[in-house]
């Protein structure tokens, strides 16, 4: 897969997205402290509010800035409108603010905030779609970025028809519409587009090559057919599909895991840097949570359901996303800041701009703050929970400062 900075947005129009998120990853860090995990479950308001937080705020806030970085570079065409980005983030944040608003005061904001997301994520769609259709010739990772995006357009359909019946506008099954929501946005958008955009992330930030992508193909077709049966059962309510769908989903995650392996065992650099650490931690999440999630299969027990949501969708992803992120973020700087100087005078390397003590010192708390909070949701353990909450949040405000040092670094850092 050939990758070019020629068509890559300016970095000015990125950050907005990466620090937006990250401070909303802090704050919702934080307010873990006011959950109840006695009296948790995944229509409570309190829940609900969280998850769309965490969910819009921060990892569809960063996607949204590292895909206008990305897919114009994997497609090696201009985006078909750049400056609409300059829009979508103010009104994903605005939106996101008011669900939350309406998840915890007043309900009628859910429908102003599913209102302002919607239009959002229809702006970010379309000028996406449209850049697609300047490509000639698809490939596997741009048909990735195609199938993901039209499983977002589908869950923000449903999703605005939730805002309007948990606003009591229109009278509709909650719990149907959620579950076909959640597995369209989360595992439709989210894990098709995180199994494209590794494709490309992983080799070459290890040097992987020489690796076949038969399991990962695989593994996209079985997922897609998954989701469609699991969406499909939500509203036909025969529990058989929603079982097979299910399965097709933890086969399509094991097989995405092997693949992963696969561009672990060829990599050729063998250092062991934040974002090593990162994706290992990351991926050790995913393994655990789908043992789980085929332990629930057989066993629904309430409290195994929570644990392994939250290393799927915290550990797993969160992860995944600041690992990326201290990769991505020095090259983004130093392209803009530092490239245009090479061969004419001294210039930091990518390395330097880094703070490896600090990240160092996140993942540490971070790490130890998920794997705490997991024990504590699964043996409904309150102090065991806070405690795991504390470890998380410092991780969390050591993050913050590893992100502004890097989105500063200048030349008289160096």
């Amino acid at each position: 897969m050939n990758i070019s900075q020629q068509f890559a947005p300016p970095f000015k129009l990125i950050s907005p997205y990466l620090l937006i998120g990250i401070l909303i990853l802090v704050c919702s860090t934080f307010l873990l402290f006011t959950i109840d995990i006695v009296n948790l479950h995944n229509l409570n308001s309190i829940t609900l509010s969280w998850v769309h937080l965490f969910l819009l705020g921060f990892v569809m806030m960063v996607i949204f800035g590292t895909m206008a970085q990305l897919v114009p570079v994997v497609l090696e065409v201009g985006h078909f409108a750049v400056d609409l980005y300059y829009i979508i983030y103010p009104l994903l944040f605005i939106g996101t603010l008011l669900m939350v608003i309406g998840f915890h005061y007043y309900p009628s904001f859910l429908l102003f905030g599913g209102v302002v997301s919607f239009v959002a994520f229809s702006i970010f769609l379309l000028e996406t779609f449209l850049t697609i259709l300047k490509v000639k010739k698809l490939n596997f990772v741009i048909s990735t970025v195609l199938i993901a995006n039209i499983f977002l357009l589908f869950g923000l359909i449903i999703g605005i028809l939730l805002a309007f019946g948990y606003s009591g506008e229109i009278n509709i099954n909650i719990y149907q519409f959620l579950k076909a929501h959640v597995y369209l946005v989360l595992v439709g958008y989210v894990g098709v587009t995180i199994m494209g955009m590794s494709l490309i992330l992983l080799p070459m930030f290890w040097l992987s090559h020489s690796f076949s992508w038969i399991y990962v193909k695989n593994a996209l077709v079985i997922l897609c057919v998954g989701i469609l049966l699991v969406v499909f059962s939500s509203f036909i309510d025969i529990q058989f599909f929603e079982y097979i769908g299910y399965s097709f989903t933890f086969l399509a995650l094991l097989l995405y895991f092997f693949q992963i392996f696969i561009i672990y065992r060829t990599r050729v650099r063998l250092e062991i840097d934040i974002y090593f650490k990162s994706m290992m931690f990351s991926y050790i999440c995913l393994l655990t949570s789908i043992i789980m999630g085929i332990i629930y299969m057989f066993y629904p027990i309430q409290t195994l359901l929570l644990s392994l949501s939250w290393l799927g969708i915290f550990g797993f992803i969160t992860f995944l996303i600041t690992g990326h992120l201290y990769k991505i973020i020095p090259f983004l700087v130093w392209y803009e800041r530092f490239s245009p100087y090479v061969g004419k005078r001294k210039v930091p390397m990518l390395a330097d701009m880094i703070p490896v003590k600090s990240a160092n010192m996140q993942f540490l708390f971070s790490t130890f703050g998920v794997v705490v909070i997991s024990i504590g949701l699964l043996f409904i353990n309150e102090v065991v929970y806070k405690s795991g909450v504390s470890l998380l949040s410092v991780g969390a405000i050591f993050l913050l400062k590893d992100i502004l040092y890097m989105i500063r670094f200048k030349e008289d850092v160096f």
